[in-house]
């Protein structure tokens, strides 16, 4: 039965008509609710007997409405939103005992709570929680020193939660190089993100295969050249070391001939002979080699294997090898039709083959679009045969056709094309061998398509005037590109993309990161009808904590987070924003250094927070190593 229905059930039978599910918005959290209730972060002057009738009427509004949350009855346990609910009786809902509920009074101003406790039920009632929520901020604001160092003595307390700590250390800026590389032995996910050169060394000679290949195998690999090298060389598997390699050499790293010698040499010979870089020497044995698919994929080197090894990979008794040599050897020399007909499979030399006159001229004529579009991306097509697939019926067709290197400019424009601008664009590998050629690039500037003017913008440097007309580009996909990938787009363009782009996935932080960005000036955005660029004004360093205060009360989520990841950040505001509505806005308060530190211990033992809590750079190294050992005794027990 779904978690919803089972929540709605269980509300039925405590007596209450179920209003509507209520998404996340400008309410006091269930999350912050549920700490209240656990005694983290309670305000003062909760009653802590039990539920009178009393407190249920200051809780329902005329209608006898209020939210609620269930303990453990939303999706996968997640009890983070509120449920709008009626009740019409004369009593008490039937909600008391298990599994615990937090209810709030729809002007958020009451605050009910049970959940189980060591002692039974432990129950908090609250009224006047706004105004109470800040008295405690404050309070907790006004934590000295001594008071301080007497909350850290104490952590890790009895209610611990190690397994959410072992997730979240990693990540945590005051973590030294010596805990992370203990940590490694407890919970190595932290090293997806990781970029100190110590930890990964001690990462590549961990005893576990696992710890080893994790520094490799991620979205973004941090390693250095010597790192994946080394990877390679320590990896006992063979079929993984070949897959290293190929890693390695993806990121551009170049393998040193010994260890292309050793791969080749090992029991993986048919993959290492997939690898790029491959010295000269290596091509004859691999051109004659007993293995069938490493001669085929010696024929991807045509052009370095000498005249005989060409003639027997030509005449080769295996038809995967001989047709490999086909399509390599007919890159320059033109198919005939015989030998096009014989092919078992055409697609790759309509590709990328040089075809004999005849045979193109009847191809670019065919009845089978699948050819035809085949065709138009053929590098070796003549002049002729490109125009006439520039004139094809079909757009897939000519806009293939539109986006080849050898047509001119003026050519280009002719050709009927649809683009589609809303549509994911790739640089053209065409136009980014170019990106230094600064003649090509103020030629392709200004080209009619808007994906090679896209491509242009993805070079990291262009002249001053192809900066200057790609930052007025009518495309906007154009500023976009020249905002992530070139350094020397324009400050005041850079500001305009900022106003409707937040950054990406491939290019975190642009615009806002560019070296370019405005740093100054920024401060008269404070009152900005847009809150994105209220957002920028704590980037000038005119701000002020005064600046920081009152964007922290922002009405829009995105500027209070940005005030909640600022160091200027008052404690007594890191702790208001523990109940901040916005989850993420909570998330960033709960890894700001202000916050003090007897809320900052709560929250790390609490069970919904110990995750995020111990990345807080404000945790003493001292007892993030008490953290870690409890950590990794916690999970030896379950080894």
């Amino acid at each position: 039965m779904p978690h919803e229905q089972k929540l709605h059930e269980l509300l039925a039978r405590a007596g209450l008509t179920v209003v509507e599910d209520v998404l996340p918005g400008s309410l006091f959290p269930p999350e912050a609710g549920w700490r209240i209730a656990r005694g983290i972060a309670a305000p003062d002057g909760a009653a802590r007997e039990a539920l009178d009738p009393a407190w249920w009427r200051r809780l329902c509004d005329v209608d006898g409405e209020f939210l609620v949350a269930v303990l453990g009855h939303r999706i996968g346990g997640n009890d983070s939103r509120w449920t709008r609910v009626r009740y019409t009786g004369s009593g008490v809902p039937e909600l008391t005992g298990d599994p615990g509920f937090v209810a709030l009074s729809l002007d958020g101003q009451v605050l009910l709570t049970e959940v189980p406790g060591a002692y039974g039920p432990r129950v908090t009632a609250l009224d006047r929680l706004p105004e109470r929520l800040e008295e405690a901020a404050a309070a907790a604001g006004r934590e000295t020193e001594a008071e301080r160092a007497e909350v850290w003595v104490a952590v890790p307390g009895p209610r611990a939660w190690p397994l959410h700590w072992a997730e979240g250390i990693g990540s945590n800026p005051a973590a030294t190089d010596e805990l992370l590389i203990r940590l490694l032995d407890v919970e190595a996910g932290f090293l997806h993100n990781c970029d100190r050169p110590a930890v990964l060394d001690a990462a590549l000679a961990h005893p576990d295969p696992q710890v080893r290949s994790r520094p490799a195998d991620t979205f973004r690999p941090k390693l250095t050249s010597d790192q994946w090298i080394r990877l390679v060389r320590a990896e006992p598997s063979p079929s993984r070391r070949v897959l290293w390699a190929k890693h390695a050499r993806a990121w551009g790293v170049e393998l040193p001939e010994d260890l292309y010698d050793d791969l080749l040499a090992g029991p993986s010979r048919t993959q290492a002979a997939e690898l790029p870089g491959i010295p000269a020497h290596h091509l004859p044995s691999l051109a004659a080699d007993a293995d069938p698919r490493v001669r085929a994929t010696a024929c991807a080197r045509w052009e370095d294997l000498a005249a005989p090894l060409l003639a027997r990979l030509l005449a080769d008794t295996d038809d995967a090898v001989r047709t490999a040599a086909l399509l390599a050897h007919h890159t320059a020399v033109p198919m005939p039709r015989t030998v096009f007909a014989a092919l078992p499979a055409p697609r790759r030399a309509l590709e990328q083959c040089r075809l004999s006159p005849e045979l193109e001229a009847e191809l670019v004529r065919d009845d089978d679009t699948e050819v035809r579009r085949a065709l138009a991306a053929n590098p070796q097509l003549s002049a002729h045969s490109v125009t006439v697939l520039a004139q094809d019926p079909n757009d897939d067709i000519r806009s293939a056709v539109v986006l080849r290197p050898d047509l001119n400019e003026e050519q280009r424009a002719a050709v009927r094309h649809d683009f589609d601008p809303t549509l994911m664009s790739h640089t053209l590998p065409w136009v980014k061998d170019l990106h230094d050629d600064a003649d090509a690039m103020r030629r392709l500037a200004v080209s009619s398509h808007p994906l090679i003017r896209r491509s242009v913008a993805r070079a990291r440097h262009l002249p001053p005037d192809v900066v200057e007309r790609l930052a007025r580009d009518e495309d906007r996909t154009v500023r976009l590109f020249l905002a992530e990938s070139c350094d020397d787009a324009p400050a005041e363009m850079l500001l305009e993309v900022w106003r409707w782009w937040d950054g990406s996935f491939s290019h975190p932080g642009r615009p806002r990161s560019h070296p370019n960005f405005p740093r100054t000036g920024l401060l008269r955005y404070a009152g900005d009808p847009d809150g994105r660029m209220r957002r920028l004004a704590l980037d000038d360093p005119q701000s002020t904590p005064a600046d920081v205060a009152r964007l922290a009360r922002d009405p829009e989520a995105e500027v209070r987070r940005r005030a909640a990841e600022d160091p200027r950040l008052s404690a007594a505001d890191a702790v208001r924003l523990l109940n901040d509505p916005a989850d993420y806005v909570r998330g960033i308060a709960m890894r700001n250094p202000r916050l003090p530190a007897r809320v900052l211990a709560g929250l790390l033992h609490d069970r919904d927070t110990a995750c995020t809590a111990v990345t807080n750079p404000a945790i003493p190294v001292p007892v993030l190593h008490r953290i870690l050992a409890a950590t990794a005794a916690a999970v030896a027990a379950r080894r």
